[in-house]
């Protein structure tokens, strides 16, 4: 009789897969020995497997590559990273070495971009798209950065008031792109977002404002799709909508060349995710340009704002299951060493499910139960798997620990979580490390930050003020 965990993932999902495999019982990821990790750092632990952030730029950038060979189009691919997703600079060293380009969406988002101008991470050829809704600091930024000289910076314009502000302080002509409104699926709450112009509303606005402005040009279109690119009858229709006006617009602009299609590829959150990456890029670079040849315009550059792409499957978390509860006569709570609010906080806020098994024990058998973390919060639990509606796992044995692997990590988790800062209950920040390789390929670690301490949490709460003054 088939048992054991394995035997569950075996017959659940196709196993082993890319980038996990076992060693005896325990679980191996991207053949990195992830107990090897437990025994040398302990949990909880975040680590980033750098090597993958590269990996996925090129993956899409050779997708958009063979669409554009095989469809004969002659326009450009220009590749950006969408810094909200994770703005630490590991992430920076690793996305830039790959020649690809850069997304901003606040103020401070510029002083990075400028501090990877001074240490020659990026350079002046590297465009700089600055997205989100502007108001004074973020102007002010950016009018610095176009007039200190780097003019492949893009001011995206999110509203009509935006392009009067940027006029007042940039010297000299610049360009700008204009973001289209999408409008959002019929299950949301409102129709259209809150971000950009209007779809009827861009060639007026382009007509009135700009055609005959000698200091400013339209280089690009920005549109994205807030639930993302997939293969669904709502995401053609907007993509075909998007199109008329990128059509319409060109005929009237000959500034215009690019169209950026935002972000949006999703990222691996089971082993049965299945999503053709290759599939839809053809297809919508064979849209775009059966669109311009019909409207008799030429094709646009694109340019992909790809955030979660390029950074979600490169993160991890390992914890330890410390106790089991039996709560009633169905329900088995397995306790975690930390906390899914504070660490995972998607899985709280947003429901979010990312890939989860076991590190070790899987020739043992197994049995359903709940996670729960720490902190004194109901909604401090984890209790489905995306196809399951359940959690499987080795049963609990006090004499044999436990340890779990939650994968696909790496996007919005310590910026929505708190980075060093104060987190619910006072659960303290794990300790983070990353994982990278050498030109041999050999596998070397380092601590990113240390487990928060009773003093680090102390400090920000102003108990200390006095010993240190």
């Amino acid at each position: 009789m088939n048992t054991k965990y394995f035997d569950l993932i075996n017959q659940t999902f196709y196993f082993p897969q890319e980038e996990f495999t076992l060693n005896k019982d325990n679980l191996l990821f991207h053949n990195i020995d992830l107990m090897g990790l437990v025994e040398q750092y302990g949990t909880p632990l975040k680590f980033t497997y750098l090597p993958q952030i590269s990996n996925n730029i090129n993956k899409a950038k050779s997708w958009f590559r063979n669409a554009m060979e095989k469809h004969k189009y002659e326009g450009e691919y220009y590749y950006c990273y969408c810094t909200k997703s994770s703005h630490f600079e590991y992430v920076m060293n690793e996305a830039f070495k790959n020649n690809i380009h850069v997304e901003t969406s606040s103020a401070f988002d510029i002083n990075i971009v400028e501090n990877l101008l001074e240490t020659g991470r990026i350079d002046k050829n590297t465009y700089v798209l600055c997205n989100g809704f502007k108001r004074d600091q973020y102007i002010e930024n950016i009018t610095r950065l176009i007039n200190n000289g780097h003019k492949k910076t893009i001011p995206i314009v999110d509203n009509f008031e935006e392009l009067d502000l940027l006029q007042e302080g940039i010297k000299g002509k610049f360009q700008i792109g204009i973001r289209i409104a999408s409008e959002e699926e019929p299950k949301f709450e409102f129709y259209t977002s809150r971000l950009g112009i209007g779809y009827k509303n861009i060639l007026p606005f382009y007509r009135k404002n700009i055609s005959e402005n000698p200091n400013v040009e339209v280089k690009m279109l920005h549109f994205f799709i807030n639930t993302g690119i997939r293969d669904t009858a709502y995401y053609w229709n907007e993509l075909s909508k998007c199109l008329k006006v990128y059509t319409n617009l060109k005929k009237e602009c000959p500034t215009l060349d690019s169209l950026n299609i935002g972000g949006g590829f999703p990222i691996k959150n089971s082993l049965a995710f299945d999503y053709d990456y290759a599939y839809m890029v053809d297809e919508i670079i064979n849209q775009i340009k059966i669109a311009c040849d019909e409207a008799e315009v030429p094709v646009p550059n694109i340019f992909t704002e790809f955030g979660s792409f390029t950074v979600g499957e490169s993160g991890g978390a390992i914890y330890k299951v410390l106790y089991q509860k039996q709560q009633n006569d169905r329900e088995k709570w397995n306790m975690i060493d930390s906390s899914f609010i504070t660490t995972l906080p998607d899985t709280w806020a947003i429901n979010k499910r990312f890939i989860m098994l076991a590190v070790n024990r899987w020739n043992d058998s197994y049995e359903r139960v709940l996670l729960g973390g720490l902190t004194c919060d109901s909604d401090d639990y984890y209790n489905s798997e995306q196809n399951l509606n359940a959690i499987y796992l080795p049963k609990y044995n006090k004499e044999k620990p436990l340890y779990l692997g939650f994968f696909n990590t790496g996007a919005y988790q310590e910026t929505i979580g708190g980075q060093g800062g104060i987190h619910h209950c006072l659960i303290p920040q794990p300790k983070h490390i990353l994982i990278d390789r050498d030109e041999n390929g050999i596998v070397a670690t380092e601590v990113f930050s240390q487990q928060q301490t009773a003093e680090d949490v102390l400090n920000i709460l102003g108990y200390n003020r006095k010993k240190q003054e």
